[in-house]
């Protein structure tokens, strides 16, 4: 099975491989750099949009280069206030070869509404740095096991994914 993801990140892309092969032998998964089109912090529906441009960029580069790619997937990471505080969480987006989509999230943790402008004006990634006193903890384990101490990054993409590949795995029962 062959897989593009829209990431170079190595947590994005273990996370994702671990994902599919719950379900599915012989995954083979390549991470590409692909632009997301949202600001680099995304906020409500930019999350969503992001891993979706991502997903359209990936195909649109097997197409030009007559890839033979079972899946397209994407996960993209941003703030929300949907449900009347902020949260952080994740949005996977899967595509085959087809083209039919399937969404996932993973779990969200809650923000201090201090912190909101900061993380809109330099990412959450860089607060957390700050917090933890690191660098680059977006690319290890993540802020979330920084506050938690028990999940990491990669955990909640495997969750999203997981959630996204619902669609997949259980035929017409679960599908649109």
């Amino acid at each position: 099975m062959k897989i593009m993801i829209g990431s170079k990140n190595p947590v994005k892309i273990n996370g994702a491989k671990k994902a599919f092969e719950q379900y599915f032998e012989n995954v083979e998964i390549v991470g590409y750099s692909v632009e997301s089109g949202v600001p680099s912090q995304p906020v409500n529906d930019e999350i969503l949009k992001g891993a979706r441009n991502r997903v359209k960029g990936l195909r649109e580069m097997a197409v030009s280069n007559k890839l033979d790619i079972d899946f397209f997937v994407a996960i993209e990471s941003g703030i929300t206030d949907q449900f009347g505080f902020w949260l952080n969480t994740n949005i996977a987006v899967i595509e085959d070869a087809s083209g039919y989509e399937s969404i996932g999230t993973s779990e969200g943790f809650p923000i201090p509404k201090r912190y909101i402008e900061e993380i809109k004006q330099n990412e959450l990634g860089g607060l957390m740095d700050r917090l933890a006193k690191t660098s680059n903890i977006k690319q290890n384990l993540g802020g979330v096991h920084f506050l938690t101490r028990k999940c990491t990054r990669e955990d909640l993409t495997i969750h999203a994914f997981t959630m996204a590949l619902t669609q997949f795995v259980n035929g017409d029962i679960w599908r649109d």
